[in-house]
This record gives C-alpha cells, sequence and structure tokens, in this order.
C-alpha cells in the first residue's frame, strides 16, 4: 500500500491540473494537520498558487476541492469510500478529513499483507559507511554515533528490500602504523613473532608510547615513516606485524559489536591500497594534479582557507606514502565502479564535511561520480556531551571506553529491574537487563536530532516514563499482557474479524498506525532517526490512551480491539527493530 501521504499528494495534483491547466508542475504541499479540529490532513498550497493565477486563494481552494477524487476506484462498483470530507480553512487552507472505513481497511491491512502493508520503492545496492574505529586504539564514545546511527539506518534500508552493503572503514593503515611497528619492532618483538600473547589494551599502551618517541625522537621518526612506506610498498616483515596488529584489533571491536547486535563488513583503508598507484596515475593523466611542496595535490574551487589559498586534497605524500585522502577517493570510485552502488552514505562526524565534500567533488572532476546516477551523502552527527556540557569523559578526564559505558548501562538497568520487582528470577533479570541496559543507550541517541549535540545520563535515558526506550518497551508488553489474558489465537480471530473503529481514541490509533510508511519514507529521505523516534513514541502515547479508554476483555469489541492491539504490537515491534532496540514479552 502506497503512504498515505503520497496517495494524498497523487490525488491533490491530480486535482489541482484539471482545476488550472495552465499551470505546469504546480506546488503541492500536504502535511498531517497539527490538530484533530483541523481534520487529518491539510493541503497548504492555495495561497501560492492563488499568487500565480492573480485569483482569490478561497475561490483557487473551492475548484481544487471540486475536482478531488474523494472515492478510492475498483471493488466494489463505484469504489470504496476514502475522504469523508474536505473543508477550506483560513485564508485557504483545506482540512482534510478521511472515511473511517478507509482508516479500518488499511488498519487490517497490516495484519493481512506482508510488510506491514508497506509499498517499497525500487531496490537498489546501498552501501553504508559506518563506525570506523582505528586500529590499535579503543572504541570510545565518540564511535557510538556512527556506529548505531548507521546501523539503524542500513536497518531500515534493509527492511525496504534494498540490497545493503554494510562497511566499516577501520583506519588500518597509515603513519599510525609506522610508529607502532617500529615500536613493537625495538621494544616488544616477541608480540611480532608469536611467542607472547596480547590484547588490544596493551596495543593501546604500546600505541601512546610510540607517539611520544614519535614526537620526541627526530630518528624514531624517520624509521617509523621508513616502516609507513614498507607497508604500502608490501613489505613482508611490515606485513605480517600489521597483520597481528589488525588481529588483535579486530577481536576487541568485535565484543563492541556482538554487545551493540551490529553486524559489519570490515573493509579498512588497507583493502583500497592496491589501488592507490593507479588512482594517482588516472588523475595525473586527467591533468587533475598539481605539485605542491613535493606532494601531488587536487585543487578544488570553492575549498579555500583563511587566507583564501585553495585547499589541497593531498592524494601523495612528497616521500611517496599515501593518506586518507587518497583512500577515501579510491573507495568511493570503488563502491561506485565495482560495487555498482547506487546510493553511498558515509556515517561520519560532522568535523570531516569539508573532507568528504572535497572527495566528492574530485570523483566528479575525475569522472568516477554522475551525481545524476549515484547519490553520494555524508551523514554528521554532534557530539556526545556529559552532564556538565562539556566532551563526555570519565572522572580521570579520559575519553570513556565504549565497553565501559556499555557494561554501565546494563548494570544500571539491572538495579533498576530490582528495585522494580526483586523476585525476578536472576537469570530473566539479566537477559533483560542486557536488552534495557543497551535498547536505552542506542534509543537516547538516536532519538536526539543527529546533527546536534546530546547529553549523555544513564538515569535519563533508562527511565520508563517520556521518550525513552523503556517507555516503548514497556508499550510492547503491556499489549503482549492484553493477549495473555484475552488466551485467544490471534491468527483465527484475524480470519474471522474485521477491525472496527468507533471510539476517538481508537480511530486516533487507527489513523497514527495507517501512517508509518510516512515515517519511513520521511527517514529514508532526511537520514534523521529522531524522525522514527517521534512516531513511536506517539504510537506508544496513543495505544495508552486506547488503553485508558477502551477495555478490550470482554466486551462486545474484543474481537476488532485485539486486532488493534495485535496491529499495535508489530508496528512497534518492526519500528523499534529498525532502531535496533530489542523487544521482550514481559517486564
Amino acid at each position: 500500500m502506497e503512504n498515505l501521504l503520497a496517495i494524498l499528494t497523487n490525488k491533490f495534483k491530480k486535482a489541482t491540473e484539471q482545476a488550472f491547466p495552465s499551470i505546469v508542475d504546480a506546488p503541492i504541499e500536504l502535511a498531517q494537520s497539527s490538530q484533530e479540529k483541523f481534520g487529518h490532513y491539510q493541503f497548504n498550497s492555495s495561497m501560492k498558487l492563488a499568487k500565480l493565477l492573480q485569483q482569490n486563494p478561497r475561490q483557487v481552494a473551492e475548484k481544487i476541492i471540486e475536482n478531488v477524487e474523494i472515492v478510492e476506484k475498483g471493488y466494489p462498483p463505484g469504489g470504496t469510500p476514502f475522504i469523508a470530507k474536505l473543508e477550506i480553512a483560513g485564508p485557504g487552507f483545506i482540512n482534510i478529513t478521511l472515511d473511517n472505513s478507509y482508516i479500518e481497511r488499511a488498519a487490517q491491512a497490516i495484519l493481512e499483507e506482508p510488510h506491514l502493508a508497506i509499498d517499497f520503492p525500487q531496490k537498489q545496492c546501498i552501501v553504508i559507511d559506518l563506525s570506523s574505529p582505528n586500529t590499535a586504539k579503543e572504541m570510545h564514545v565518540g564511535h557510538l554515533r556512527s556506529t548505531i546511527i548507521g546501523d539503524c539506518l542500513a536497518r531500515l534500508f534493509e527492511f525496504m528490500g534494498h540490497d545493503v552493503l554494510r562497511l566499516n572503514h577501520i583506519g588500518d593503515f597509515g603513519t599510525s602504523f609506522g610508529m607502532l611497528i617500529a615500536y613493537m619492532k625495538e621494544e616488544i618483538p616477541d608480540v611480532l613473532t608469536g611467542t607472547q600473547s596480547t590484547d588490544l589494551s596493551h596495543l593501546v599502551v604500546w600505541y601512546k608510547a610510540s607517539k611520544k618517541r614519535f614526537d620526541d625522537d627526530p630518528q624514531f621518526k624517520k624509521r617509523a615513516q621508513g616502516e609507513v612506506v614498507a607497508l604500502q610498498s608490501g613489505d613482508p616483515d611490515a606485513v605480517k606485524a600489521w597483520e597481528i596488529i589488525c588481529d588483535i584489533s579486530k577481536k576487541g571491536f568485535q565484543e563492541i559489536y556482538d554487545i551493540l547486535d551490529v553486524k559489519l563488513i570490515n573493509r579498512g583503508e588497507s583493502f583500497y591500497n592496491p589501488m592507490l598507484a593507479d588512482l594517482v596515475s588516472d588523475l595525473e593523466s586527467k591533468k587533475l594534479i598539481k605539485i605542491s611542496d613535493g606532494a601531488k595535490c587536487v585543487f578544488i574551487e570553492g575549498f579555500q582557507n583563511r587566507e583564501g589559498e585553495l585547499l589541497p586534497l593531498m592524494v601523495q605524500k612528497s616521500d611517496g606514502a599515501y593518506n586518507y585522502d587518497t583512500t577515501d577517493l579510491a573507495a568511493l570510485r570503488h563502491r561506485i565502479e565495482v560495487e555498482k552502488a547506487d546510493r553511498i552514505i558515509y556515517v561520519v562526524d560532522a568535523g570531516q564535511g569539508t573532507h568528504f565534500q572535497m572527495v566528492f567533488k574530485a570523483a566528479e572532476m575525475a569522472g568516477y561520480l554522475d551525481p545524476s546516477k549515484v547519490k553520494v551523502e555524508h551523514v554528521p552527527f554532534g557530539l556526545v556531551l556529559g552532564l556538565d556540557g562539556k566532551k563526555f569523559r570519565t572522572r580521570s578526564g579520559d575519553t570513556e571506553r565504549l565497553l565501559d559505558l556499555l557494561n554501565t548501562a546494563v548494570e544500571k538497568a539491572e538495579a533498576i529491574l530490582i528495585e522494580r520487582d526483586p523476585t525476578m528470577d536472576a537469570s530473566e533479570r539479566k537477559t533483560l537487563a542486557h536488552a534495557l541496559g543497551i535498547s536505552a543507550v542506542k534509543y537516547a541517541d538516536l532519538s536526539c536530532h543527529r546533527c546536534g549535540d546530546y547529553m549523555f545520563s544513564y538515569d535519563r535515558m533508562l527511565r520508563f516514563e517520556g521518550n525513552t526506550a523503556a517507555f516503548l518497551m514497556y508499550a510492547y508488553v503491556r499489549v503482549a499482557g492484553i493477549k495473555r489474558r484475552v488466551n485467544v489465537d490471534i491468527e483465527s480471530t484475524l480470519r474471522e474479524n474485521q477491525i472496527h473503529l468507533e471510539h476517538p481514541s481508537e480511530i486516533a490509533l487507527g489513523l497514527h498506525l495507517i501512517q508509518f510508511g510516512e515515517a519511513l519514507d520521511l527517514l529514508s529521505r532526511d537520514l534523521l532517526p529522531n524522525r522514527l523516534t517521534e512516531y513511536l513514541y506517539t504510537l506508544a502515547e496513543k495505544f495508552n490512551g486506547f488503553f485508558r479508554d477502551c477495555r478490550v476483555e470482554g466486551t462486545p469489541q474484543q474481537a476488532s480491539r485485539l486486532l488493534l492491539c495485535e496491529a499495535v504490537a508489530r508496528t512497534l515491534k518492526q519500528g523499534l527493530a529498525i532502531l535496533g532496540v530489542k523487544t521482550v514479552e514481559r517486564m
């Protein structure tokens, strides 16, 4: 079923063209009504059209109404009701009230048709670049947003039927590896020979030590830079050391991804290393390379420093080494030419905005990217702040380790569950605490506008009131409780009954249910997960209003209301699944 807003937009576009055939590509603006007294939707284009036509906007609205098709053609003969009422308000707004029977049919379709009766666009290949930690460094709170925002978008597009490639663009090449390899060769050779085992926490200590020596010791710096060139040139000893470092790091990263239930394909910078020489050669053949202080650069109009000089996109350093400019350009080329991507999404912090703009533009200049065929987007996000309004850190002032943050959330969730129900089985409580703690962290992040910073608070995100994961999970549990009490088979009830909406709370809930597709379409366009959290929070609130006003068990409306509850449960579960939030049957 096409989403409701799209159906109405098409109807009003057709009506406008019939009423005013002289206007080509008439502006059509429809939106959900902000208040029930204004109907369900509102057409807002009469005033703009009136200016074009030099007519009174209310008269324009009247002519449009005369041409709106208010029934759905087809079975039964004569069509079925769709729009119950069209009213002109104010200077020319058209308030649209849907027919109750249409809302009932659409709500019923959620239970009868695949994918909750939502139609999806033509399948695309979508590449999502997310998470992207750096090898030999522990993941910290700064990696949280890229990981869960990217995972949410991947889950959305997978649900919508697209082919999604989730790529973890790990920082596993470059100067930092030269430093670490040189340090380990000199200070901890047993690790590189395999006679001493280690883990990521040790690598982090060694990385810090190597960085200090790199900054303080010119001779060590020279040796480290030599290891970078050796690694990029495929020197066997350097490659072996690099592989050991990468394996240790990936095990540490995977522990985080398992906790978050995030699936990724690890494809770090190293994957593109064999392509870099050819990339630079191709750019040279296209006369895009200019030499600046011995380095090979691409200069792009419109990107300048404070002095007004063009910023360089450096694709090869003066010592012959490559950097992340080169790798990102090669990665974009590979995703277009080899992966055949239709849409490429980079979930990377806002500070990288200029870098990606330059990479995208350089790809256009080189002929790799045709924006009319491939959509490339940078999805920026803000910072995670502590309650003091500064970057979220530990009490000692260090950046918070992501593993510690997640474990703390689970511990605090378990403490809340013990307080709420001390008699709960310990095994059940631990399972529920993990689901609640991790879901709370995800939802608190995704419910904020990603472009802004947000304050991280365990207490706030674990509340059972307000726009939190716990509130939504509890709404789902409440539906499960209703089904247990009624104790009838949902599928047989569905075969023998239809949803009928009579009470205003039922109608409001039914209408919101059938707007789920609109929320998903909006998220797929603007890539803002808070669009979906807002929809789900409102759904939970409307369900609670229905639960308050409309008894299910033992009433003449039991079957209809039970089906409405089931539609709520399926929509909540799917919406939360897209966010990466788990549902539970009991709390």
